[in-house]
């Protein structure tokens, strides 16, 4: 049995697109941790959670009173903390990565707040791995009027943010999902990641339920890699689509979400048109799980790449009531360790 790379679940399904007007409850962190820790497939449980920085989760004002809180509350059920989510986007405190100085400024600060967090939980022992999280907290629309000029600014602004990073010794990760400005496309997710050019402090974030959408050009029809009239009636196409997709992308990854998708979007407002997440044995779902994670965990030669201390199931926007069932999670964790077995190793 493996035993790398290390079994994480995330935590902010329980509270992104919930707490709203209209929307579910927020789901608290304490029964996401009993959830995760809960889970159990032939003796083998979940290994951490990743976490968002954002109350009422994990407040990114937090002291280090209330950090050395969370850390003996995850550490209490066994669990570590592997990567976390800082709040870029102007509703959670943060602003456009293209936008004004001001919202510009905001947005790193945001980073800032989110890597000193991550730092102090490496400092308590509690997180032995993982990454900060971004993206461009812009819409793919608003990025279009100056698709040059606003590429630039990201690249600018991202570029702040690593010097961030990297004086509190952590790396950032840019989470390919298409509803974000200048990431909405895989060919210009690359050719944001090299105008950067600090692979030292910024990667990438594969998710599958995400980066299956690059393939079909889901707000980039231009950079669609699979036909317009692509019916998923040939497996060996959407493989080959995704042999060219993760090519592209998977040098830069540093951070790996497992997850199935149907191939339909949903959202609105900030997250408009991204990834829908579908339980593992959805009836819909596209992804043979185990199988096409290897493209993102195997080079082109088909040898494990050993880049990943950890993966984390993202089941995002699932309903509160399918995440209150002990079997859902149960079912997650086969998935997870199925893909482990897999492509995993043991040292």
């Amino acid at each position: 049995m493996n035993t790398y790379p290390k079994l994480h679940n995330a935590a902010w399904p329980g509270v992104v697109g919930k707490g709203s007007p209209g929307a579910e409850p927020v789901i608290e962190l304490d029964t996401m941790l009993d959830l995760t820790a809960r889970a159990e497939v032939d003796g083998v449980r979940f290994d951490g959670v990743d976490l968002f920085l954002f109350a009422p989760h994990v407040d990114i004002d937090s002291s280090d009173d209330d950090l050395k809180r969370l850390s003996d509350r995850v550490r209490s059920r066994n669990l570590v903390i592997g990567s976390v989510v800082a709040p870029v986007w102007p509703p959670t405190g943060g602003g456009s990565a293209m936008g004004s100085d001001a919202e510009r400024k905001q947005f790193v600060e945001q980073v800032r707040k989110g890597c000193r967090i991550a730092r102090r939980l490496r400092e308590l022992g509690v997180r032995p791995y993982g990454i900060v999280r971004i993206d461009s907290a812009c819409s793919p629309s608003d990025w279009l009027h100056d698709p040059e000029g606003n590429q630039k600014r990201v690249a600018d602004t991202f570029r702040r943010a690593c010097d961030v990073a990297a004086d509190h010794g952590e790396r950032l990760a840019a989470e390919g999902e298409v509803c974000w400005g200048g990431m909405h496309s895989w060919k210009r997710m690359v050719q944001l990641l090299e105008m950067v050019h600090r692979p030292e402090t910024l990667g990438f974030q594969a998710d599958m339920a995400h980066t299956l959408l690059y393939t079909l050009g889901t707000n980039a029809p231009e950079d669609r890699i699979l036909p317009e009239s692509w019916d998923w009636s040939d497996p060996a196409r959407l493989d080959d689509a995704l042999r060219t997709l993760t090519a592209a992308l998977r040098p830069w990854t540093i951070d790996f979400h497992v997850a199935q998708n149907d191939a339909t979007v949903k959202g609105s407002g900030s997250h408009d048109k991204t990834g829908r997440h579908c339980l593992p044995d959805d009836p819909n779902g596209k992804l043979q799980i185990a199988h096409h994670a290897g493209f993102w965990l195997r080079d082109e030669s088909g040898n494990l790449t050993k880049r990943l201390r950890h993966i984390c199931w993202d089941g995002c926007m699932f309903p509160n009531d399918v995440m209150m069932k002990p079997q859902t999670w149960n079912s997650i964790l086969r998935t997870m360790i199925a893909v482990r077995n897999a492509h995993g190793w043991t040292s």
